[in-house]
């Protein structure tokens, strides 16, 4: 793969894993975009081990899922979990609504605290099936799991958000 098109498939591919990884990061674009440049400069120092058996941007989203679990292990050694959604950048996931509308604001607030308490794999699933609209084979291949297991995280995942939804 050229320099050229290593670009190309950046840009194809970059505001998905952004995405991704700010859900994954409870709204901390910050994190996010830092993440997600470091996923980036990994795939392009290992260019050379990309064989073009997947998309690029499934072997991307792995290496940036790879950035994300790296990061969660840092965090957790240090003694913390990351921000909960009552923090300014988690507060970001619901301030993109129109001024006219205040309560818009927090139409989805529910669901994003739902998606917060899920464990990262079932979060993972989560968002890259329902958000990025990935099918459960690419899913699987990100992950690294089979595609049973994907299945099994996405029903595990909607009835954790279903039960949460109905005790808030």
């Amino acid at each position: 793969m050229t320099r050229e098109q290593f670009i190309n498939e950046v840009k194809a591919c970059q505001e998905p894993l952004r995405r991704f990884l700010t859900t994954l990061c409870e709204g901390d674009t910050a994190k996010a975009d830092d993440l997600a440049q470091d996923a980036f400069v990994k795939a392009y120092t290992s260019l050379d081990s990309y064989g073009g058996r997947s998309k690029f941007s499934t072997w991307v989203f792995r290496i940036a899922y790879n950035c994300f679990i790296d990061e969660r292990r840092r965090m957790e050694a240090r003694g913390g979990r990351g921000e909960d959604l009552s923090s300014p950048a988690a507060q970001r996931l619901t301030s993109s609504a129109p001024a006219d509308d205040p309560s818009a604001r927090f139409r989805y607030q529910s669901l994003y605290r739902a998606i917060e308490h899920l464990n990262d794999h079932e979060r993972s699933a989560i968002i890259l099936f329902y958000m990025e609209d990935l099918p459960t084979k690419d899913i699987a291949e990100i992950l690294e799991v089979g595609d049973g297991t994907v299945r099994t995280w996405l029903a595990r995942g909607r009835e954790h958000i279903r039960n949460y939804l109905r005790h808030e």
